[in-house]
């Protein structure tokens, strides 16, 4: 894959960080500007959750108000990830990468402000933000780290995870131990944007805002335009979009439905929510050993079947088993959760040779599968609603899992759309 790769991007008039001659200081401060977008780009939506009431009640909204705080983001990483190739193309990487961390910071903000209106026009520009990082991040780590995609894209979609479960963590903490208003709260993850952003200001400083900073050459612009249609015309393409968009409808539906399931097994609100953070951590495990064995197999099928055998056996032993199985279900759930979505990622790369074709591929697949993925909590609790049980809509998420291993088999193929 590497060699594959240096050689179509050496066409183009690029050359890789590593294989560039790049100063040791320049290579570690991209890592860090990697970690540091990769920390915040789930943060801000994860910790809308856990004080959600307080800003129900407080902005008086109505259910399906509130839910749509959860759902807008999802639904920007649909309609906006298909435009994130484009703009890097016009300019740059690292400068879009800059772009977005400084939209995320004013995004925050903005939502932050005791106005209803500001509250959703800040949670759409937020997803807008995260979508252009989501499509971005895998086609830099193929770009500037070619030998080391499974290393880094471990490293990233860990730093991911760590910024969900420290989002999701400080809420209460912050509102109830320090009093401070969820508008604070909220506000408090624009710090760690706005550094973001200023790490990326020195990335732009030392490539300039075209040329090497670009994931493609102006010269080649037209010639990826060409690679975008036929990337949606591709069997595979569609394969690698529904095994993400799975994987994404099962991570949500856990993280809006397992509390609530678990309070009728029997939990109490506060261990329901201990349980779903005990998944959120095993996950970062998973996330990161994954995409390491998938980046030295020349085929992931063995992979994909596996994580999807261990989101029915979590699933099943989630419908079928008492309380005293609810924490070996979240162990295994949160290694079928961080491993699936660290596979999806690396397919980014893996099924594509260029860090064009792999923003391209990144784009559409992000588009359908969050498209799908904001579907799932809804299905699930009417579902729920209309059965008044948990059994028919497991049912539903096993076979949906069924369905993943199925998908990934062939997106698991060695080839490339």
């Amino acid at each position: 894959m590497g060699s594959e790769y240096q050689s179509a991007e050496k066409q183009q008039g690029y050359q890789p960080l590593l294989a560039s001659g790049k100063s040791n200081n320049r290579s570690w401060l991209l890592v860090l500007s990697i970690l540091l977008v990769a920390i915040i780009m789930r943060a801000p939506i994860t910790a809308v959750g856990p004080i959600v009431d307080q800003i129900s009640s407080s902005m008086g909204l109505s259910g399906g108000m509130t839910g749509l705080l959860t759902t807008l983001p999802l639904l920007a990483f649909a309609f906006v990830s298909p435009f994130a190739p484009k703009i890097a193309a016009r300019l740059g990487m690292e400068f879009s990468l800059f772009a977005a961390s400084i939209l995320l910071t004013a995004a925050i903000i903005v939502r932050s402000l005791p106005s209803v209106y500001a509250l959703f026009l800040g949670t759409a520009l937020l997803g807008t933000a995260i979508a252009v990082a989501n499509v971005l991040l895998p086609s830099l780590v193929k770009r500037d780290y070619p030998n080391k995609v499974g290393l880094m894209t471990g490293v990233y979609t860990v730093s991911m995870n760590l910024g969900a479960a420290i989002g999701s963590g400080i809420s209460v903490p912050l509102t109830e131990g320090f009093g401070f208003s969820w508008q604070v709260t909220l506000a408090a993850t624009s710090l760690v944007a706005l550094i973001a952003a200023i790490v990326w200001l020195s990335q732009i400083s030392w490539n300039g805002l075209r040329g090497t900073s670009g994931i493609l050459q102006t010269s080649s612009v037209q010639k990826d335009e060409k690679t975008k249609v036929s990337i949606w015309r591709s069997p595979l393409a569609w394969s690698v979009s529904l095994f993400l968009g799975l994987q994404s409808f099962c991570f949500y539906v856990n993280v809006t439905w397992i509390p609530l399931i678990l309070v009728d097994k029997g939990l109490n609100t506060a261990h329901a929510g201990w349980m779903l953070a005990l998944m959120q951590l095993v996950s970062m495990l998973s996330t990161f050993i994954v995409p390491i064995m998938a980046g030295r197999r020349s085929s992931q099928r063995s992979i994909a079947l596996s994580i999807s055998s261990i989101f029915v056996v979590g699933y099943l032993l989630l419908l079928l088993g008492g309380s005293a199985a609810v924490p070996v279900s979240m162990i295994i759930l949160g290694l079928g959760v961080g491993g699936g979505f660290g596979l999806a990622v690396m397919f980014f790369a893996l099924r594509t040779r260029t860090s064009g074709e792999s923003a391209q591929l990144s784009g559409m697949a992000q588009s359908i599968g969050y498209l799908l993925a904001a579907s799932g909590p809804l299905l699930f609790g009417v579902l729920h609603d209309w059965s008044d049980n948990w059994s028919i809509p497991l049912l539903l998420i096993i076979a949906v899992s069924i369905a993943y291993g199925a998908v990934g088999l062939y997106a698991g193929a060695d080839r490339k759309v």
